[in-house]
């Protein structure tokens, strides 16, 4: 397949615009989807992301192989704008891609099982390739990057063909990544060569680049992943409950019709992206952002810059740019909502359309709050209301709602407050064992590698979060500590916890995190049997790096928690404190293991 000018259109720096996103009518004249989409992106675009979406579920095969079905369907995206009424050209895009998927010759001896999804028909045909996508499987190789001076000659004498690989290869390491952000990875990268290439140290340069390249790419999967998941577990509703939250916050002097406009065409987005639809993803996404940039001067003053850039960089550009300064004449969201006689006549005349103008206007007012707060006061007052309604004087009965609101923030903050000062005061080896504790007694059927694993991410979170401002601090720790439950909660479906872990994951996304912070010891865990291993120390436990002491250190803190749930606080530093004075004092011995068995 010839990439002459793959990257030419995609990678145009010096363009803050380009003729082929230019938005074609679309009129119900056309009968073909993929005509629509091909004219829409653009010969070179569509090609980019149509690689996209063969490397992302075909991921053992190679640049060129994944080339020859690009072709294909390019080569038919061209006869259906000629004709639309020519054979497949009314075929949706996802059927198109899967059947040229379901003619790869020797499909089973590559990937066994997934060969079965081609006797499925659509939509069950789809959910089956999906399930089927492996995030940085271990049979890709780790990349090794050329050595300096042959990378930038490389880049330098074949751009296009530099360029589309290294799109190929981010597409099959990351299958779940939306089309957008690749190619917003891949402009991020021309920019580290364009800039390296010039340096005496290129190595050091790309170093440092490669790694904040990588950090991105990884923050934006894991986002991504997470979106998909709330929207597949809790549905439309939710999910567009929570990111018109978002939307509020971060564009407050939007018009709340703005606001909804937007929000409706980020959930269809969002959708295809999640189902691997990336020529839609790409294509929406465009649309979307060119809205977004027209009507900058009503939605925020904080994306003039995006909006210069290439179409390409755009979009992370206005995901990552700062929130719009809040209007200085609010006024007091109590006149409207609760001291208005005509309160209940409202939230019965419009129930959704009523408390989605709540959400977005208290959202708007409160960009220190977290989304999944805001859900929560927004469904608190939709249940005061349901119950204040029904009585004779529903003035008297929400009257303290304020009051009750106030407390339940104050709650939440004073929680985030309490980890980060322990944090802070501490370090992070004791904020994670505290965390240790806390979880193992919780959910003691997880494995101590995995409890480790949560243990760790849960410090993350609060290293990220607790050096920033105070008002930035629990929006940053409840969204990301989301993230790390929703994973969590997902390997509660394949593999069951415990009853606790299976109401927090299942009851209602506003309310996760706090139903895990309330969750107490689990009551019906029967301990296993004392195993006498667990203390079956050797000679390595001295030669063992100061991180892997603490690793053993903490894998034995979760283990007794596991065979005695009940230890106190106390008895655990006792323990603790006793194991560290025995690693000491053993070390030092010149019969090591007698020492241990002893010990």
């Amino acid at each position: 397949m010839k990439w002459v000018t793959l990257i030419s259109f995609i990678f145009l720096l010096s363009s803050a615009t380009s003729k082929n996103l230019q938005r074609v009518a679309r009129d119900a004249e056309h009968k073909s989807e993929i005509a629509r989409r091909y004219n829409d992106l653009g010969e070179e675009t569509f090609k980019a992301v149509t690689m996209i979406t063969f490397a992302q579920y075909l991921q053992k095969c190679s640049y060129e192989g994944l080339s020859k079905l690009v072709k294909d369907v390019v080569d038919l995206a061209q006869t259906c704008v000629a004709n639309e009424n020519a054979p497949k050209c009314t075929d949706s895009l996802p059927s198109i891609f899967l059947g040229e998927i379901c003619e790869v010759e020797k499909l089973r001896d590559s990937y066994g099982d997934m060969a079965d999804c081609c006797s499925k028909a659509d939509p069950e045909r789809h959910d089956c390739f999906l399930s089927f996508k492996v995030h940085q499987p271990d049979f890709i190789t780790p990349y090794q990057r050329p050595a300096s001076d042959v990378i930038c000659k490389d880049y330098q004498d074949n751009r296009v063909s530099f360029l589309g690989h290294f799109i190929y290869s981010v597409a099959r390491r990351n299958p779940f990544l939306y089309a957008p952000a690749i190619l917003g990875l891949a402009a991020d990268y021309e920019h580290a060569l364009q800039s390296c290439c010039k340096e005496s140290d290129i190595g050091a340069c790309l170093d440092g680049k490669e790694i904040a390249i990588r950090e991105k790419a990884k923050e934006i999967s894991v986002k991504q992943q997470y979106t998909c998941g709330v929207l597949k577990k809790f549905g439309e509703r939710t999910f567009k409950a929570n990111k018109l939250a978002a939307l509020s916050q971060k564009y407050p002097k939007a018009p709340f019709s703005e606001i909804l406009k937007i929000l409706q065409d980020a959930k269809d987005l969002h959708k295809e992206c999640c189902e691997g639809d990336m020529v839609e993803c790409m294509d929406d996404m465009a649309e979307i952002i060119a809205y977004m940039c027209s009507k900058q001067d009503v939605l925020s003053s904080k994306i003039k810059h995006c909006c210069e850039k290439p179409i390409v960089e755009r979009s992370q550009c206005i995901i990552e740019a700062d929130s719009d300064d809040k209007p200085e004449d609010l006024p007091s969201l109590a006149e409207k909502y609760i001291q208005d006689k005509e309160v209940c006549k409202s939230f019965e005349a419009g129930h959704d359309a009523f408390l989605s103008e709540f959400l977005y206007e208290y959202a708007r007012r409160h960009p220190e709050l977290s989304t999944q707060l805001i859900l929560r006061i927004t469904k608190g007052y939709e249940t005061l209301l349901e119950k204040c309604c029904k009585t004779d004087n529903p003035a008297d009965c929400y009257g303290n709602a304020v009051e009750e609101l106030h407390k339940h923030i104050k709650e939440t903050q004073d929680l985030v407050k309490t980890n980060c000062d322990f944090l802070t005061t501490h370090g992070e080896l004791d904020f994670l064992k505290e965390l240790l504790v806390r979880y193992t007694k919780k959910m003691p059927q997880v494995s101590t590698d995995t409890l480790l694993e949560i243990g760790k991410k849960m410090t993350a979170v609060g290293k990220k979060c607790c050096h920033l401002p105070e008002d930035k601090r629990l929006p940053c720790s409840e969204g990301y500590l989301s993230i790390v439950i929703q994973d969590m909660c997902k390997r509660q479906e394949t593999t069951p916890i415990n009853d606790q872990v299976s109401h927090c994951c299942s009851d209602s996304y506003a309310c996760r995190r706090p139903c895990f912070t309330a969750m107490g010891v689990d009551t019906k865990y029967v301990p296993p049997a004392f195993d006498p291993e667990m203390f079956n120390f050797d000679e390595k436990l001295c030669t063992a790096s100061p991180a892997e002491q603490q690793i053993g250190h903490m894998k034995l803190l979760v283990n007794l928690i596991k065979r005695k749930p009940q230890m106190t606080e106390e008895q655990i530093k006792t323990i603790a404190d006793g194991f560290t004075a025995m690693v000491e004092k053993c070390c030092k011995q010149s019969n090591i293991e007698a020492c241990f068995g002893e010990e």
